[in-house]
């Protein structure tokens, strides 16, 4: 007879009140975290909000002023040489010899790793095959496409395949089909196994890669959750309405503000307002007084809030679309 007592899901991060203090200034301020293994982890915030700080701690590279974790079954605190051995980090920079070729990069780090010669090679021949980075191999990586550069660095990472994979920002500037196959490794490697902590300023890329989301602010967690729970969390519904008259958007904002009850948000474009919504049963009318008012309306949509608009509640902040590639946050 099978039991039917649920055994305890397995954490590949569990960590309690993380501190790190530089200064007079809290990094992170009691950070808690429990990340499920073989899923992958979204960690969102504005700049200086303490997401790579926390990536920093978790992989060993600093040590937190207060709190404690366990990797993959170990103490951060006392057990550091064996998580190094389990995990493996690719942070906002390459980081990788620009001077050496994509292959002579892969075999160098196989050789690092204990691999013999010709097990290098072959890892380092099979990496580039499946990054498709084959066609480059031998080229001086100083010649690579910024899309190229991060390929190699995931690839640079993965040569001994991690249980653990802590990826900071790792598609900052690249162009959308290099995005686009990035995401494609990742879910890759979460398929075959590994645990993926990703930040990234990109709200579509937690969108489209996170099993769960961290919202990181001043150093604390504001909100965690799947993107569907934490969209749920900030209203019911999401309303945009284009005007077909510019001169008469001031007019629809009035309008719809007095039958919506709530605050309507006037938008670049010069024909489109928003506003979230809590009774949706008041749309209809809503957009009907438009109409009576005569305020022709070009389009209108009711959904679910974005988590770009999640992002800008919570932090109070719009989530930014680019980052410059010499700009180092904590």
């Amino acid at each position: 007879m099978e039991s039917s007592i649920k055994q305890p899901t397995k954490l590949a991060i569990e960590a309690t009140g993380l501190v790190k203090v530089f200064g007079e200034k809290r990094a992170v301020d009691g950070v808690d975290l429990a990340i499920k293994a073989g899923t992958v982890y979204g960690f969102l915030g504005p700049n200086g909000a303490g997401k790579t700080t926390t990536i920093r701690m978790l992989s060993t590279l600093l040590n937190p002023d207060e709190g404690t974790a366990i990797i993959l079954g170990h103490d951060l605190n006392k057990e550091s040489n064996a998580i190094r051995s389990k995990v493996s980090l690719t942070g906002q920079f390459a980081s990788v010899d620009e001077d050496l070729s994509g292959l002579e990069n892969l075999i160098l780090i196989g050789r690092l790793l204990g691999f013999s010669r010709k097990a290098a090679k072959e890892r380092a021949r099979e990496l580039l095959s499946a990054f498709g980075l084959e066609d480059a191999a031998k080229q001086q990586v100083k010649n690579y496409s910024g899309g190229m550069r991060r390929r190699l660095d995931i690839a640079a990472s993965i040569v001994v395949t991690p249980e653990l994979l802590f990826l900071d920002e790792p598609t900052t500037g690249l162009d959308p089909r290099s995005r686009n196959q990035v995401w494609d490794i990742v879910r890759a490697l979460v398929s075959a196994g590994t645990t993926v902590l990703l930040t990234t300023q990109y709200l579509d890329e937690a969108d489209q890669l996170a099993d769960r989301i961290a919202v990181i602010d001043h150093g604390k967690i504001i909100a965690e959750g799947t993107s569907a729970e934490l969209k749920a969390s900030v209203g019911s519904g999401v309303l945009h309405v284009r005007v077909l008259d510019p001169e008469k958007r001031s007019k629809a904002q009035l309008i719809l503000a007095q039958k919506l009850k709530v605050p309507i948000q006037a938008l670049s474009e010069p024909t489109a307002l928003t506003a979230r919504v809590t009774d949706t049963q008041l749309v209809a009318e809503a957009i009907g007084e438009l109409s009576h008012s005569g305020i022709a309306v070009t389009d209108f949509s009711l959904g679910q809030p974005s988590l770009d608009e999640v992002f800008l509640t919570l932090t109070g902040k719009p989530a930014e679309s680019k980052r410059k590639q010499d700009e180092k946050g904590v």
